[in-house]
């Protein structure tokens, strides 16, 4: 049965819905990504070891279900762009656990990049799957009614990965806020660049390539910007309050290294408030949509009700 026909008959169960879209992605990533074997075979050993490390594809499946969201069904070939993002995410997970940034010796119950092979391999690891990912996207197939969108869904992720209010700008203000007393606007600031970012452009762009047009464009940012604070202000609660072993990643590093976090301004108990709060107010961005929007909720509420 095609993926397509899969995504949109299932019934909104979200462990399903996970379990599709992340098969999906595995199978695009395999084709995708050289071998372990393909010579410099070190490299591609260490960018392997960290994109299938059972990460749970959540970026893939939000830009799938945003699809369906506009189209009311997966377009053809939108695997590979689920596969770009999974790279791009990867990517900056494996910089974010290097000594000279967040210095983390596990990532998804596994040794980090870095030490399983040394930082110098981690490090071109990540510069690789970061050029990877945007070799995928200019493949990627044009919708016929939309000619421009790749160009677009580039500038978009681009963008959402960089210095201005993307990932690697979020990335440099949690570094400099470390042993700073954290305010609420830093707070937020850094959370909806060093993670948000990315969450919200997955979203976006999965309904780019879909067809979407300017008002759906606005409306799947004003969801993405929610949805993705408050992922990481669970993520920020789970480092608190779930072990290593639950967590798969070291447990109270943000509290160690004093990093300004949600649960650091208000408490545990309001950061939870909040993030259940910030999917209520996603939700209601997609009222037009109606039950096509189904998938989407599922994945947003998942967001905050997980426990690692």
């Amino acid at each position: 049965m095609p993926a397509s026909v899969i995504m949109s008959a299932m019934s909104i169960d979200v462990k399903s819905l996970l379990r599709e879209g992340a098969a999906l992605t595995e199978t695009a990533l395999e084709e995708l990504l050289p071998s372990a074997e393909t010579v410099p075979a070190s490299i591609h050993g260490a960018m392997r070891h960290s994109t299938f490390a059972g990460g749970k594809r959540l970026r893939p499946v939000l830009a799938y279900q945003a699809a369906v969201t506009i189209a009311g069904a997966l377009p053809a070939g939108i695997a590979k762009l689920g596969a770009a993002l999974e790279m791009l995410h990867t990517y900056s997970l494996i910089h974010d656990d290097l000594p000279a940034l967040d210095n983390d010796d596990l990532r998804r119950g596994k040794p980090t990049c870095h030490k399983a092979f040394g930082e110098a391999i981690a490090i071109l690891a990540g510069d690789a799957l970061q050029t990877r990912a945007f070799e995928v996207l200019s493949s990627l197939d044009a919708p016929p009614a939309a000619p421009n969108a790749i160009v677009q869904i580039i500038g978009l992720i681009a963008h959402a990965v960089g210095t201005v209010e993307g990932m690697i700008g979020g990335q440099v203000l949690d570094l400099e806020s470390e042993h700073q007393k954290p305010t609420p606007e830093l707070v937020q600031a850094i959370h909806r660049a060093k993670t948000g970012a990315l969450i919200r452009v997955s979203v976006v762009s999965g309904g780019v390539y879909a067809g979407a047009n300017l008002e759906d464009v606005a409306r799947l940012t004003l969801f993405g910007c929610k949805a993705g604070l408050a992922f990481q202000i669970v993520d920020d609660v789970l480092d608190l309050t779930v072990d290593s072993a639950h967590l798969g990643k070291t447990a109270g590093k943000d509290m160690a290294t004093e990093k300004a976090t949600w649960p650091a301004v208000y408490g545990i108990e309001q950061s939870q408030r909040d993030a259940a709060r910030l999917i209520e107010e996603a939700f209601a961005a997609l009222a037009p949509y109606g039950s096509r929007a189904d998938g989407l909720k599922a994945v947003a509420r998942y967001l905050v009700e997980r426990n690692n």
